[in-house]
């Protein structure tokens, strides 16, 4: 019997294991730090980089690696073992230039791609507004054209890698009147007249990932780095974030995967009742049911990278592969925020203090639910596409 299409191959094994060591090696010892200081981590990007981690998923013709999603989430998955702020940086940088492999001409991506695939630059994905979060379809932002070049005026909240990115793929309306189907997609150089960075946002986990507030002042972009047509920017933002969620799964099948790691250590080790914890019934129980969650989650999002990949980067929107990716991030994102609860609750009073990873991956866990669409958001794509055939 052949192996299921989302089984690693031994490449893949091989891949895996190195990214761990890499992870553990170089990643786990600043980790903490990286959570106490709330600073991007320069030198943990500068590592990814060498490594060919940030151009990961990119066209190998443009400097990337062409690793297909399950490779992606690997890597994403080992490195959020450690540090979820860490795996964010090669998530984000996927996120931020998808959009430029889908939409984008071969002379954009020629001219964007290989910074971002070297990790020379930095990308941001700029779709949430103060009022446009869940309800990303209607954006305030405008887009006015004049003659051979765009006007972007507005303003652009929660952006991962605001104030750092220098690559910014931005979502503005040109059509107000039409609603998601007149927004369109930019690529705005980060330092850019007229762009500014407002608030840096003082956020309870990934507390090393910025995250901020960016204002659009008659920022001009020229004609030629408008992604795909006018009234093409949702439909280019739903097809990123259909397989970019599965960066946030694996970031969220990561932490549960490092907190339940750290969990079974300290069980074995620690002493109650004249035996280690682990010996405790009650305490085998929660330990098998965080063992149970977080192998469901693996499987899903394996299986769901596949379907991904098997479809390719159509020119259309695929409900098997929005379903399949909302799925994994609901899932996977649910498990690691009931891991790291249990976790907290299994370390006991030693639980709650930031000597111990675990209160840090339980913070880091609950963005995860939140951010690329919260999971009642996820609810209602996974309804809405589980009737519909493929054509």
């Amino acid at each position: 019997m052949e192996p299921p299409p989302y089984a690693l191959t031994e490449e893949q094994e091989w891949f895996r294991d190195t990214v761990r060591r890499l992870a553990q090696e170089r990643v786990a010892p600043r980790a903490a730090d990286i959570d106490r200081t709330g600073t991007f981590p320069w030198d943990i990007a500068e590592l990814f980089a060498e490594a060919g981690l940030l151009g990961l998923g990119l066209p190998e013709e443009w400097g990337g690696g062409g690793a297909d999603l399950l490779t992606l989430a690997l890597a994403i998955e080992e490195v959020a073992k450690v540090c979820a702020t860490s795996s964010l940086i090669i998530a984000a940088q996927h996120l931020g230039a998808l959009p430029i492999v889908i939409a984008g001409t071969r002379a954009q991506q020629a001219l964007f791609l290989p910074d971002l695939a070297s990790g020379r630059k930095l990308a941001a994905f700029a779709l949430t507004e103060p009022e446009a979060g869940s309800d990303a379809g209607h954006v305030q932002m405008r887009a006015v054209r004049d003659n051979d070049r765009y006007w972007l005026s507005g303003t652009k909240a929660f952006i991962t890698n605001g104030g750092l990115a220098k690559t910014l793929v931005v979502f503005a309306s040109c059509d107000p009147q039409k609603g998601a189907r007149g927004m369109t997609a930019f690529v705005v150089d980060g330092d850019a007249a007229g762009l500014t960075v407002g608030r840096i946002e003082d956020k309870m986990g990934i507390r090393g990932s910025q995250t901020a507030t960016l204002y659009f002042d008659h920022v001009a972009v020229p004609v030629e780095q408008r992604l795909g047509d006018e009234g093409e920017g949702f439909k280019i933002a739903m097809q990123t974030l259909d397989r970019t969620r599965l960066g946030i799964a694996a970031q969220a099948l990561g932490i549960a995967e490092g907190a339940f790691l750290a969990t079974v250590d300290h069980l074995t080790h620690r002493r109650q009742f004249g035996r280690p914890l682990i010996e405790q019934e009650a305490i085998q129980f929660m330990v098998a049911d965080m063992a149970t969650r977080i192998e469901a989650s693996r499987q899903l999002l394996y299986k769901a990278c596949a379907v991904a990949e098997r479809a390719g980067l159509a020119s259309h929107a695929n409900p098997e592969v929005s379903r399949f990716s909302a799925m994994a991030k609901l899932f996977c994102s649910e498990t690691a925020m009931r891991v790291t609860t249990d976790a907290v609750q299994l370390f006991g009073g030693y639980g709650y203090l930031r000597d111990y990873p675990v209160e840090r991956m339980m913070r880091d866990a609950k963005i995860t639910q939140i951010y690329e669409g919260t999971n009642q958001i996820q609810r209602l794509v996974i309804f809405r596409n589980l009737l519909t055939k493929e054509t």
